[in-house]
């Protein structure tokens, strides 16, 4: 206290010459010191009592090792306490061994999905063959049509045959009759009518096969279309795919 005071005198001397920080370090230097001094007390306090309990430990254990007895007891709770350790231990392996199958299994599950590289060779494979199977199915209907269009000339080229095989009988008994001569005309006019209406026919049909077209055309510029731009978006994102690896191995590094 009596340094105190003197600190505090010599603090007003300071303030008046004009040395008031370094007085405020000094005290705060002070009130550290006495900090200090406090916990080395309660250190050296703590301490006593603690080696005191331990020498009451030691000297109780000495006293149980020097009779028969309770050196049995002593060895018999020692040799559980080892068992329940062993037990303890070997239940920690046990889990650690079910926690590294679970890691494996988990493990084994990421190396069987593919990655992304991977990924991008089958959908390469998958295009080029589906680009294999569109072009088998075009080169397959193509046959088809031509044989639909082949047999539909052979039919027409049979009726021909036959309407021409009916006209020439007709010519000959035209030449010696005259009903013969009516029924030719009149087979004629229905020849005639037949092949105006089936001219009228195969023109619907040709109509009708140019509005397909039409419909298929616009469809397949619709369809290239939808082709640039997913080829587009593929681009990109196999281009930020690309980014995203390499600033993960910088982040990893």
């Amino acid at each position: 206290m009596n340094v105190v005071k003197q600190l505090y005198f010599l603090k007003e001397r300071i303030n008046k010459e004009g040395a008031d920080s370094a007085v405020q370090k000094l005290v705060s230097l002070m009130t550290s010191l006495k900090d200090l001094e406090k916990k080395e007390k309660y250190f050296q306090s703590n301490r006593d009592s603690k080696h005191s309990d331990l020498l009451a430990d030691i000297s109780g254990l000495e006293r149980k090792i020097t009779k028969d007895s309770d050196n049995n007891i002593l060895s018999d709770g020692l040799h559980h306490s080892f068992s329940e350790l062993v037990e303890k231990i070997n239940l920690m392996k046990k889990q650690l061994a079910a926690r590294l199958r679970d890691i494996v299994e988990v493990r084994r599950q990421i190396d069987d999905l593919p990655c992304q590289s991977e990924v991008i060779q089958y959908e390469h494979r998958l295009s080029e063959l589906y680009a294999q199977i569109q072009g088998k199915y075009r080169q397959t209907r193509k046959y088809y049509a031509t044989y639909n269009a082949l047999l539909e000339i052979k039919e027409l080229m049979l009726k021909e045959t036959s309407l021409l095989n009916s006209i020439i009988s007709q010519f000959q008994d035209a030449f010696s009759s005259t009903d013969g001569r009516i029924k030719l005309v009149q087979s004629m006019e229905g020849i005639v009518k037949g092949s105006q209406q089936k001219l009228e026919k195969v023109d619907v049909g040709l109509k009708e096969e140019e509005r397909i077209r039409n419909d298929l055309k616009d469809r397949y510029a619709a369809a290239i279309g939808e082709q640039r731009r997913c080829y587009s978006l593929l681009k990109a994102f196999q281009a930020q795919c690309v980014k995203n690896e390499r600033f993960g191995c910088q982040s990893s590094k």
